[in-house]
């Protein structure tokens, strides 16, 4: 049997990268209304994704991953791609940062503290553990929510 013509990585990568980047239209028509399937199905996943994480070897499986990828192609793609969109992506991220900060900061506001102690003093430490507190079981109810 004869086997199929396959075209090198080289000419599929150049191609990839020459006729993409035309199909950003396309990309935001259907991506901007996929929301409601993607949150759909990612809640349904989580059975997948519990089983994922949980597999044997899952900590060989990302260290593998992580070497494959490497600090050089790390780096490249912080310089190549994420300079780029580091600002915008801020610019783009204001309300959800707003948003996500905004139940903390309330709750932060509604702990109670002790006096402030001398220099060194327990009590000190003992505002911020009361902070701390708050925060994390803020963040634990919030993870349950839904």
């Amino acid at each position: 049997m004869p086997k199929p013509t396959v075209p090198s990585a080289e000419i599929v990568a150049k191609k990839w990268g020459d006729v993409t980047p035309g199909r950003a239209g396309y990309y935001e028509s259907n991506a901007t209304v996929a929301g409601g399937a993607w949150e759909t199905g990612a809640a349904a996943a989580s059975k997948a994704y519990k089983a994922g994480v949980t597999v044997a070897d899952i900590d060989k499986r990302f260290t593998g991953g992580i070497k494959k990828a490497g600090a050089a192609k790390y780096n490249r793609k912080v310089k190549d791609v994420g300079v780029g969109r580091f600002g915008p992506g801020i610019s783009a991220a204001v309300p959800d940062m707003k948003d996500g900060v905004a139940p903390y900061l309330a709750e932060i506001a509604n702990v109670e503290l002790k006096e402030r102690g001398a220099r060194g003093d327990v009590t000190n430490y003992m505002r911020v553990q009361a902070i701390g507190e708050a925060l994390h079981k803020k963040r634990i109810a919030s993870l349950a929510a839904g």
